[in-house]
């Protein structure tokens, strides 16, 4: 399948039974925690009740995260957006607005629990947001190792094993230029700021100016892809598919069409293939509901009023998200930085997962890996700059402390080191033949399993 060209409807595959099973398990094991008495805090069934408590609000995430997916999709569809840019764009933002919320939730809880009356409010508001604020950076960042490496990884192993007549990710090289050395830019500012003893309101401006940026580029490389879906098929009618690919070149060229020799040879084989359909003739007219059981018509309207309540819910599940991990930190008496790296980053990282597991299973690859690195993006430019100026805003935009005691977070100097050499690996895995076979699937699974090695070894303060 071409994905420079081709149509990319909303996946709409029917109810999943094995979904609902699945989540109704999951409810059931936290209802009978919850009558064992696993909600007092103290008892030894503490810990696998917050674990099944945060299992519910991933599912009720996903569940509000999907027909959310589903109305960005036909958005992008209306207007033409190739995979590779709504992937990064409206895929991204679809599924990384758990990390959004819960980056905001983690401030104002943090901040809301200071004593007004106490001997030094504004002192003690500062610390309390300093705290919230890493728990953040600690979910952006697990969320960004998660969905750089699991998502393409799981993309892969399922493909591997449904698509046989092309079990391998194939990534194209825009993805990876584009997506993966904008993640990169973004990280390493993210890197550098967070080796500075505090981090100021302005650097969050700067992310979201960054961010705007990419926008932009996002922006004119989907005006330069309608400019060629446009002009290939009237050509193709008029001289055939099976031209040589230069001379295509030369010929669109000189009409003011830019393209290269890979896109218009993907454009030939997908006109051969279907004619090279116009997208809005397979636009979806529903979205599935609840597992897929209750359709909802998309329309103009409707679209809208989707995202609207999808934001909504899965706003009010992130707050009960944030409040599960402060509380799961407490009882394993750890710094919130590293239940929140792990479990709160998994935990909202869902909805990319089956965003992206399901664009590869339409064939879209490009847009199954770009809708990670989109995410990323996301993550560092957005659902960590909000949540910095929130803080800054509520202690008089103070400067956020990231030291304790006069010392780095704990875990913080790790991560800054793991950040880059398992985004330098990830890449180089990914940049090898330009493709994600199984065996380097599992190879990205290995390279998370050290992460979260890390994550709970530095908890016990056995690292750095």
């Amino acid at each position: 399948m071409n994905n420079e060209v081709e149509t990319v409807g909303v996946a709409d595959d029917g109810p999943s039974p094995t979904g609902l099973i699945i989540s109704g398990l999951i409810v059931a094991a936290y209802v009978i925690l919850w009558a064992l008495g696993g909600s007092d805090l103290s008892s030894l069934l503490a810990i696998p009740y917050l674990l099944a408590q945060v299992a519910v609000i991933s599912v009720v995430i996903w569940q509000a995260c999907d027909p959310f997916a589903d109305a960005a999709q036909w958005i992008g569809t209306k207007f033409k957006l190739p995979g590779s840019v709504r992937g990064a764009t409206l895929d991204a933002i679809a599924s990384s607005m758990p990390e959004l919320f819960s980056g905001i939730f983690f401030v104002l809880v943090a901040v809301s629990a200071v004593d007004p009356a106490g001997a030094d409010p504004a002192a003690a508001r500062e610390i309390a947001g300093a705290e919230g604020f890493g728990s953040t950076i600690a979910t952006c960042a697990g969320s960004a190792v998660y969905n750089m490496i699991l998502i393409p990884a799981f993309c892969a192993l399922v493909i591997s094993y449904t698509r046989k007549e092309r079990p391998t990710i194939d990534v194209e090289d825009e993805v990876i230029s584009r997506d993966g050395i904008w993640f990169v830019c973004c990280e390493i500012l993210l890197v550098v700021f967070l080796f500075q003893e505090t981090m100021m309101w302005w650097m969050g401006l700067i992310f979201i100016g960054l961010y705007l940026v990419y926008i932009g580029q996002l922006y004119t490389a989907a005006k330069n892809y309608q400019k060629r879906s446009a002009a290939f098929k009237p050509y193709f009618d008029e001289h055939g598919p099976d031209q040589n690919a230069g001379t295509v070149l030369n010929e669109l060229k000189a009409i003011g069409v830019r393209a290269t020799a890979a896109q218009i040879m993907k454009a030939q084989t997908a006109y051969q293939e279907n004619g090279l359909i116009d997208d809005e003739e397979d636009l979806e007219t529903s979205s599935g509901v609840f597992f897929g059981y209750i359709k909802v018509a998309l329309n103009k309207t409707s679209v809208w009023a989707i995202i609207g309540v999808s934001t909504v819910i899965a706003a009010v599940a992130c707050y009960f998200l944030v409040d599960a991990t402060l509380a799961t930190a407490r009882v394993l008496n750890v710094n919130p930085f590293f239940v929140a790296v792990i479990l709160a980053a998994a935990a909202s990282s869902v909805p990319d997962t089956f965003l992206a597991i399901g664009a590869a299973r339409r064939g879209d690859d490009s847009g199954a890996v770009s809708n990670a690195f989109g995410s990323n993006i996301f993550d560092i430019c957005i659902c960590l700059s909000i949540p910095l100026l929130v803080n800054s805003y509520l202690t008089g935009w103070a400067p956020v402390t990231l030291l304790q005691d006069g010392k780095p977070i704990a875990g913080l100097v790790g991560l800054r080191i793991l950040l880059v050499v398992l985004t330098i690996i990830n890449l180089a895995i990914m940049w090898q033949n330009r493709q994600i076979t199984r065996n380097k699937a599992f190879v990205m699974c290995g390279l998370y399993v050290i992460f979260i090695a890390y994550a709970v070894l530095e908890s016990q303060g056995m690292l750095f």
